[in-house]
């Protein structure tokens, strides 16, 4: 008769039983976590002040904050005929200013 194959199952069965309720252990705990998380940002959420009503909004200035002005520097004269103008016509027409020829190239 052998002895040690009935407490092998034994010893299988509760170490898969303490596994199972060390599961469900760490399950309730992550629930209540999660339930305590919820709950620490609602009271935190009614500590906070309410949105202002559209009555406390601020107004928008009474003149313009943009003002806009014409470069006086841009060549911006299109043909009178309706025709588009090839890219060899267009010229220079550069965005912003051109370094000094006093600083060396970069090798």
């Amino acid at each position: 008769m052998d002895v040690s194959n009935g407490a092998q199952a034994t010893t299988t069965l509760a170490v898969s039983g303490a596994v199972g309720a060390g599961l469900i252990i760490v399950a309730l705990a992550l629930v209540a976590l999660i339930i305590g998380a919820f709950w620490f940002g609602m009271r935190r959420r009614d500590k906070e002040l309410p949105p202002p009503t559209p009555a406390e909004q601020p107004t928008p200035p009474a003149h313009r904050a943009h003002i806009e002005q014409e470069n006086v520097h841009a060549d911006d004269h299109f043909p009178g005929d309706g025709t588009a103008l090839t890219p060899y016509e267009l010229g220079e027409q550069d965005t912003g200013t051109t370094p000094p020829e006093s600083d060396r190239p970069r090798d």
